[in-house]
């Protein structure tokens, strides 16, 4: 959980860091998002296939290690008055290419470690993980900065990562290698793309994910400069608002299972969709004073309904694709959905020049709320629970 507060740090701060030390324009910290995100794109299918036929906690390892060191370069660079935004292009490109390998590597692991029956109680609690981490991220990076500067931010987000992987490395259940075909990567990645334009199901999540991922890339990367050039808020008060609107998350989930039971995991996910999609809209009317009201209503809604969201949508393509296949179908549902991420963090900042800030936020929402249409025309809308 430590190096999920460690990304939520870096999460924050490296926009901060380009927006107020670097005088970013908006066009370039939009840039950071879509360089970190470019790797799900370029290499997401590759790496599906591959962490198919190889032991998914070494790949967890070595991508924690990778981050380390990129992380960890961008302190030395400051404390050397050397930091400059290319640097920052180059570190979060490069960090962006772990994170797809851990990324891949532990979504295709968890099915290894539980029975298909656990698989939304265990997403459900490494989702509370995340939710933790959310929100102690942006209180604990608005704080490190106040007090440790930017370079100490990076250092502590640094040090998480190496914290996650002495961690993985002490996971006594026997890490299996999968099959090896003997096909080319290029055969086996076609059959994973098959197999995720084949199921009903998988195939309506990873539009949802691909449309909704679009949308909440052009929110992400004008959140920052919208709060401190148009509201005026300092790092510490962005922090904290953070903190405050991602409750929603640590809420669903708890309740995950419980909404899975008492309603089903199919329509639990539509209604999620619902809630998740038209909370977004509520960041437009975000003011300065009494206005920040509406920030943290948005926040609280999205995060909850995000959570329940990805909580259900991992379950039901874990649980619907069989295990040598599991690999490559979450690599090209991620990829499909990561990879629109790049288009839609430079459409955000340029539709943000263009118009404004807040007319770009009114798009965002209109945008998500429209995308459930997906799922409830989906056969999700005939299901109750998991397929067996």
């Amino acid at each position: 959980m430590l190096s999920q507060v460690g990304s939520r740090v870096d999460f924050l701060a490296i926009p901060l860091l380009a927006t107020i030390a670097l005088s970013a324009s908006v066009v370039e910290v939009s840039l950071l998002r879509t360089l970190a995100t470019l790797p799900y794109l370029l290499l997401g299918l590759q790496v599906g296939a591959w962490c198919d036929r190889v032991r998914q906690r070494p790949v967890l390892i070595a991508a924690d290690l990778g981050r380390v060191v990129l992380i960890g370069s961008i302190p030395l660079a400051a404390l050397g008055g050397a930091l400059t935004l290319w640097h920052l292009y180059a570190v979060v490109l490069l960090a962006g290419v772990c994170a797809v390998f851990f990324d891949v590597a532990h979504q295709t692991y968890v099915p290894h470690l539980v029975a298909k029956a656990e698989l939304p109680e265990a997403n459900a609690k490494l989702w509370t993980n995340a939710s933790v981490a959310a929100l102690a991220g942006p209180s604990a990076a608005g704080l490190i900065i106040q007090f440790l500067g930017y370079a100490g931010a990076m250092a502590v987000d640094a040090l998480s990562y190496l914290w996650s992987a002495l961690w993985l490395r002490r996971i006594a259940t026997p890490d299996v290698p999968g099959e090896r075909s003997g096909r080319r990567l290029r055969h086996e990645i076609a059959e994973g793309l098959k197999a995720v334009l084949g199921d009903g199901i998988v195939r309506a999540i990873t539009l949802h994910g691909t449309v909704t991922g679009l949308f909440q890339a052009m929110y992400l990367a004008i959140n920052i400069v919208f709060l401190v050039r148009e509201i005026g808020l300092s790092p510490v008060v962005i922090g904290a608002l953070s903190t405050v609107a991602l409750t929603g998350a640590l809420v669903a989930s708890v309740l995950a299972r419980r909404l899975a039971t008492r309603f089903g995991a199919a329509r639990a996910l539509c209604g999620a969709a619902v809630v998740y999609g038209g909370s977004f809209l509520l960041y437009a009317f975000t003011t300065p004073g009494w206005g920040l009201t509406w920030y943290v209503l948005g926040g609280v809604g999205t995060s909850f309904g995000i959570s329940l969201v990805n909580v259900y949508c991992v379950s039901f393509r874990q649980a619907v694709t069989p295990r040598r296949l599991l690999g490559r179908v979450t690599s090209v549902s991620t990829t499909l959905i990561r990879g629109t991420t790049p288009l839609g963090s430079l459409l955000g900042g340029v539709l943000a020049e263009v118009t404004s800030l807040r007319a770009t936020l009114y798009v965002v929402g209109a945008g998500l709320l429209l995308s459930t249409g997906i799922l409830l025309a989906s056969p999700l809308r005939k299901l109750r629970d998991l397929p067996d």
